[in-house]
């Protein structure tokens, strides 16, 4: 893979998800701004793109046998492991974190009055995400696997209760968009993720829970909008229209 200031943020990290955590170490969205070429995204930082060039490239021409090929997944296989491997990760952490949370606002929120703020933006949160995944459960994915079956037994598009994909799917990244900026202020509220000196077990616990989550999401929402959108907008115009 040629790596070079015009190439797409979004398609290199769906190509090989290693070069995530680069992106990652120089500040560079790749979930839900992913949609940008490196010198776009390079052009309001102080260092340029050409130490950040090299070090994907290295990361690309790294030989592993770890990696998941996503981009060989057929749709309705990759919306499959996004819902059982994502989704429930997102309900089951929820519920696990926001006692957590909680209970650190009660014992230090007078000390560290940002942790309030905090509280506040995860519940905001998981009320969101909890909407949003339903939306794709019951009504997005569904329609993708509708997609996949047409396309394998050479039928016409599949009737739909969203519309397009392509307009639903405007809206489902619209969302993620928020949830990304929530994390990021998130992030620069909790110093990213750096508790206190004076933090107890809970309080460095609940950052850890707190990071985890953010870096699942972005995971999450990366294989939506780079592989799993896109791809299915593509599928959805291919089909004929009864």
């Amino acid at each position: 893979m040629e790596i070079n200031t015009e190439s797409n943020i979004g398609a290199i990290v769906a190509a090989n998800y290693k070069t995530a955590a680069v992106f990652k170490k120089y500040g560079i969205d790749f979930c839900c701004n992913g949609n940008r070429t490196i010198g776009n995204a390079c052009s309001k930082k102080q260092s340029g793109p050409e130490q950040l060039i090299r070090e994907l490239e290295e990361v690309v021409t790294e030989k592993s046998n770890d990696g998941i090929d996503f981009q060989s997944f057929p749709l309705d296989l990759l919306a499959d492991y996004i819902e059982k491997t994502h989704h429930r990760y997102v309900a089951q952490k929820i519920g696990e974190i926001t006692p957590f949370l909680h209970k650190i606002v009660q014992v230090h929120g007078m000390n560290h009055p940002e942790l309030m703020e905090v509280e506040r933006l995860f519940l905001e949160s998981a009320g969101d995400l909890s909407a949003h995944l339903k939306k794709e459960e019951l009504m997005l994915f569904p329609y993708i696997r509708g997609l996949v079956k047409a396309a394998l037994s050479g039928s016409s598009r599949p009737k739909s209760v969203i519309g397009t994909a392509a307009g639903y799917i405007a809206e489902m990244e619209k969302e993620h968009d928020a949830e990304g900026e929530r994390f990021r202020t998130i992030s620069a509220l909790t110093g990213q993720y750096t508790p206190p000196e004076d933090a107890c077990g809970t309080y460095r616990v609940t950052f850890r829970m707190l990071e985890e989550f953010e870096e699942d999401l972005h995971r999450h929402i990366h294989l939506e909008n780079n592989i799993l959108f896109p791809k299915s907008v593509e599928l959805e115009e291919r089909l004929p229209i009864d």
